[in-house]
């Protein structure tokens, strides 16, 4: 059985497909035009040229998109491309598919592709995070997506910080709206707000960590602010959920030196008297949102 992913993203739009095995049959990324009508026909023209690859005609199509459906009348809410929201994207998508599509938010396609075959094989309870230019998480519960009663479980990005100092009180304002937002200080985008709040130089995260590695003193400064903001947010899932994994994925996942500061982080913060959870890097990366998509099809 062919399954067909989309990672429906702010700036590319990509589709696999994927066999029982989760071996990849055929891949192919492009930019996303960023308009709605156009974006809905790409979305189409990638399934037909899947179809076409691999010869799966009329294969599930899964889609990862930002934010989720309301379970009011299925519209988006909540998609930082906020140009998606209040659009019917299911139906939209469906109407030029000519068949019944799943969507889930990407940072739950993301857990779940980690839970299948990534990073949080053969765990029970997996948590997946997403630190890039947002923040977002998914939970996982043997095998199964978990997105809760209202469709908004995993979303810690858009919780308070956790025990925050005096400095941290109020917080950045958030594109939702609201203010102190977790997305606004452990994104990259946060981390390097940050950084120029500090310094009053506009770097992005990965320049300031190759700072850091350098020994500029400011820019190691930011990155232990950094962890110990990380290190609180992922103390309260731990006391909420107590997975058997943390799985991070995202730009801010690929910075080596967060895994060994970031388990000592949490610990001080957890309703334990003993905390082993291990966090881990994705095994499938920038793929993973895009595999969980396809894997919202269950094997028949």
């Amino acid at each position: 059985m062919i399954r067909l992913g989309i990672d429906f993203g702010g700036t590319k739009i990509e589709v696999a497909a994927l066999s029982d095995d989760g071996r990849v049959a055929a891949r192919r990324r492009v930019a996303n035009p960023r308009r709605y009508e156009a974006a809905v026909e790409t979305v189409r023209d990638l399934v037909s040229w899947a179809e076409a690859e691999t010869g799966a005609s009329g294969a599930p199509v899964g889609v990862a998109m930002p934010g989720s459906l309301s379970p009011i009348d299925r519209r988006v809410r909540n998609a930082n491309s906020t140009w998606l929201n209040g659009r019917r994207f299911d139906a939209d998508l469906e109407a030029v598919l000519g068949r019944p599509v799943r969507t889930a938010n990407d940072a739950n396609c993301f857990a779940l592709s980690e839970a299948r075959d990534g990073a949080g094989a053969n765990a029970r309870v997996v948590f997946g995070v997403i630190i890039g230019t947002g923040c977002g998480g998914g939970v996982v519960v043997d095998g199964a997506l978990v997105s809760g009663r209202n469709d908004v479980a995993g979303e810690w990005g858009h919780t308070p910080l956790p025990w925050p100092t005096a400095a941290e009180q109020d917080g950045p304002r958030c594109w939702c709206g609201r203010s102190g937002c977790l997305e606004t200080w452990v994104s990259g985008t946060g981390f390097a707000r940050d950084y120029h709040a500090a310094t009053g130089e506009r770097l992005d995260g990965e320049d300031i960590i190759a700072r850091a590695y350098q020994g500029e003193a400011r820019a190691r400064d930011a990155f232990a602010r950094y962890v110990d903001r990380l290190g609180r947010g992922l103390a309260v899932v731990c006391d909420i959920l107590d997975p058997d994994v943390i799985v991070l994925g995202g730009g801010m996942s690929n910075v080596a030196e967060l895994y060994p500061a970031i388990g000592p982080a949490i610990a001080p913060h957890v309703f334990s008297d003993s905390f082993t959870t291990p966090v881990k890097p994705a095994v499938h990366g920038d793929s993973s949102g895009v595999r969980g998509a396809a894997w919202l099809w269950p094997a028949t």
